[in-house]
């Protein structure tokens, strides 16, 4: 697996903490794409999202299919370090975003070990990493996710809510986290231009957002009229087809015309 061929001899101790469950070794192998995260305010990429992918470039939903709850463990381990491996190979030098799964993570500090060892062995900056709780997972004991939170912000990382406004991601989470960025869901963001009753959820969050301290992020951007509906709001960070797709082990940037059509 990567994880040898990349730690060799220094492969550290790869069972989980006391507590942890999930630690069957995987069965198949997956590859990282990443897609821009923008900073509309001088056109910036803010960052890159690493997201899962099947060794033949298939999407997340079937790298997910396959991991059973016993892989759990090692499935978020294992993102994690292919993220940061494949983004050091890449020369990414701005913030990576990375899902993680709460629900797998028991003990913080042990489990963050290899996740350290990767970024020390790669040379990629800890301060520049981003973990946002995965979204649709249902978390199970809030005060020991909060705890993660701590925990991270503690040691430099970032930390996000995912998929906020869908599923389990709602203003409980934002009370028990108190996360430095916000991703809204895309079903907030969808048609927000002809859309009064979702401009006025989204401006209420970005009150929420500012009094509690974190950045909003827009994700699931795909129109000009949605992006500037956006930014009237005084959202500044934007994720979506409209700036780049996901691109499988490359760091794709925002065209000069892409811009030059929002200006308009």
């Amino acid at each position: 697996m990567f994880l040898q061929r990349f730690f060799g001899e220094q492969t550290p101790d790869p069972r989980p903490c006391a507590n942890c469950r999930g630690d069957q070794r995987l069965d198949f192998d997956i590859r990282m794409a990443f897609q821009p995260v923008v900073d509309a305010r001088d056109r910036s990429i803010y960052g890159y999202e690493a997201l899962v992918r099947t060794a033949e470039g298939g999407g997340a939903g079937e790298v997910l299919a396959r991991v059973e709850p016993e892989q759990l463990y090692r499935f978020d381990q294992t993102c994690r370090v292919k993220a940061i491996v494949t983004a050091a190979e890449l020369g990414l030098r701005q913030r990576l975003f990375i899902n993680f799964f709460p629900n797998a993570v028991y003990e913080p500090a042990t489990c963050i070990r290899l996740t350290l060892l990767a970024a020390q062995m790669s040379g990629f900056p800890t301060e520049h990493l981003v973990f946002e709780a995965a979204e649709s997972e249902e978390i199970r004991d809030q005060a020991h996710v909060a705890r993660i939170f701590r925990d991270y912000r503690s040691r430099g990382f970032q930390t996000a809510i995912d998929d906020f406004g869908a599923g389990y991601a709602g203003l409980p989470s934002l009370t028990a986290f108190q996360p430095d960025l916000i991703k809204l869901d895309m079903g907030l963001v969808r048609g927000i231009d002809a859309d009064s009753v979702r401009q006025a959820i989204v401006a209420g969050v970005a009150r929420i957002a500012s009094g509690i301290g974190s950045t909003l992020l827009a994700e699931g951007v795909e129109t000009a009229a949605e992006y500037r509906t956006l930014r009237e709001i005084g959202i500044d960070l934007f994720q979506g087809y409209l700036f780049g797709r996901p691109a499988l082990e490359r760091l794709d940037t925002v065209p000069d015309a892409t811009w030059a059509g929002l200006a308009g």
